[in-house]
């Protein structure tokens, strides 16, 4: 008899028992996770080369293993696989343990390193200590926190990525995106920055640099401690210091424009690597209420401002007022923030105004006057940029939005909250390729009303918390800024009524062109066009 399951409802059916091959996977990966956990308490291990070794192998191994056994015998085709019935993905017992398990970890590692065993004198000790010879082979010194975390994060990208690749096997967009994500957080994100840690001596340090953040994600990138190693390594910090500027101003504009936001959102940034392929199984737990939608805009939007002042002030604060030694002084750099957040205001005012809805249009006079008249204030009357130093700024931020927000909430609630909380309500990155790709970008989702069954496929695994659906059933183009392009309602449509675009500007944005149910007179319509 064939074990093909034909079911294609929503729901799905609940979920059977795992059969020996997934018993005997969860066992090695849990096998592998225990003896992190021992190491985390300290327990000695001889050879740790080789436990570390068996450990990761062990994990990785147990996450492959057992998404080959449940996916390997499946049609083609994404199913729900019984989400709302399982305690880990509908927000049951075994989801808030996980988050709590999670956020704990989050917590200790930002705050509390040293119970993880980081020594700021002498030798490391527990989980730390553990991963000190991978962290020697790679950039010749002990492990840090932020070493531990980023094998980890990278481990689970890679076997979480290949879970995705066979779960999706279907769909050429998402095993080519998946494969992408792999490839630069293992790469970019993880080798080739702590392969750089090794070119540095005594005379000469570069930055430890993840190649694919830009600014703002890496918002302490232009610090002043950076600046001057970026500057003191010579042609290559210089190199990467000019990367860092071009990303922002050239590069991310250019890119953002032809294909949206979903060039780095779905290909090259981790943190939607990480809630593309370990988060996937949450994204139906983002939450698709309109309240959500308008706290959504007013809360990324915020932190973008917060960052933008906050970056202003800790360079401001290490420039100088004489031009004879350099030309960027404090009031060249005001001058250009100013005349910069200027004209993207007023071009966005004069030529798309229209395309911006009541509250949008406020919300942009208001983040423009407050920022313009503190500068302003400022100027005229040599008080503190901004109201406050540069350095209680920049610690505020680091601490709410950079480990917070974006880490214990954003990624230790997965089980919760889904898997782009971060990305929807927090990330400053995402706010900008945002705002461009809702006026300035070629890229659209295309939907063909007349096919649309109304099954909310669409809207139930789209994890930034659109109502795919309500497009779909106009026959309306969808263009949302806090769209990541990653392309799971288009795969999960039983009829192929939404397809991802790259196209002319013109009429991109048209959401009266079809109104089921209204009247209409069809050959005005189709004269019109």
């Amino acid at each position: 008899m064939s074990t093909l399951q034909r079911n294609m409802s929503l729901t799905g059916e609940p979920p059977k028992t795992i059969n020996t091959q997934q018993k005997l996977a969860t066992l090695l990966g849990m096998s592998g996770l225990f003896i992190l956990v021992l190491a985390a308490f300290n327990i000695d291990f001889p050879y740790k080369s080789v436990w570390l070794t068996i450990s990761l192998g062990s994990i990785i191994g147990g996450v492959v293993w057992f998404a080959r056994v449940a996916y390997a015998t499946k049609h083609e085709g994404i199913k729900n696989d019984g989400v709302w019935f399982k305690s880990i993905s509908s927000r049951g017992f075994l989801a808030w343990l996980s988050g709590i398990a999670l956020t704990g970890f989050y917590i200790v590692l930002y705050f509390f390193p040293h119970y993880l065993g980081l020594s700021k004198e002498g030798s490391n000790t527990g989980l730390i200590a553990f991963f000190d010879p991978l962290s020697n082979l790679l950039n010749g010194g002990p492990a840090s926190q932020w070493f531990v975390y980023g094998t980890l994060y990278t481990v689970a990208i890679i076997s979480f990525g290949i879970k995705f690749l066979w779960k999706y096997k279907h769909n050429r967009y998402e095993r080519l995106r998946t494969f992408s994500v792999m490839f630069f957080q293992l790469g970019f994100a993880f080798i080739i920055p702590e392969l750089m840690a090794r070119l540095n001596t005594d005379t000469f340090s570069i930055p430890y640099y993840d190649l694919k953040n830009i600014w703002p994600l890496n918002y302490y990138n232009f610090e002043q401690y950076r600046v001057d190693q970026f500057i003191s390594s010579g042609n290559i910090g210089l190199a990467l210091l000019i990367f860092g500027v071009l990303s922002i101003l050239v590069i991310t504009p250019i890119l953002t424009y032809k294909y949206g936001k979903r060039w780095y959102c779905s290909w090259v940034c981790g943190c939607g690597g990480l809630a593309e392929t370990a988060g996937d199984p949450f994204r139906h737990l983002s939450d698709k209420r309109m309240v959500a939608w308008k706290v959504e805009r007013w809360v990324i939007h915020s932190v973008l401002v917060f960052v933008v002042l906050m970056t202003t002030a800790v360079i401001h604060s290490y420039l100088g007022d004489d031009t004879s030694k350099y030309w960027l002084t404090k009031d060249t750099l005001l001058i250009s923030v100013a005349t910069l957040l200027t004209i993207v205001f007023v071009g966005t005012w004069i030529f798309k105004r229209e395309e911006l809805k009541k509250d949008a249009r406020l919300g942009a006079i208001g983040y423009f006057v407050i920022i313009i008249a503190l500068i302003g204030f400022h100027y005229f009357s040599g008080k503190t940029l901004f109201l406050f130093e540069a350095e209680t700024l920049r610690k505020t931020y680091g601490f709410l939005i950079g480990s917070i927000f974006s880490g214990v909430i954003g990624t230790g609630f997965y089980p919760i909250f889904g898997s782009r909380v971060w990305c929807r309500f927090g990330c400053p990155m995402a706010a900008i390729l945002g705002f461009q790709q809702r006026l300035f970008s070629k890229f659209r989702i295309t939907t063909n009303g007349g096919q649309c069954i109304s099954c909310g496929n669409c809207s139930t695994h789209c994890e930034m918390g659109i109502d795919v659906r309500a497009y779909a059933q106009k026959g309306e183009n969808i263009v949302r800024s806090s769209c990541v392009g990653c392309g799971i309602c288009s795969a999960v449509c039983p009829r192929g009524v939404l397809k991802l675009e790259n196209g002319p500007l013109e009429k991109r944005i048209d959401s009266n062109e079809v109104l089921l149910g209204n009247d209409l007179d069809l050959m005005n319509y189709v004269n019109t066009k």
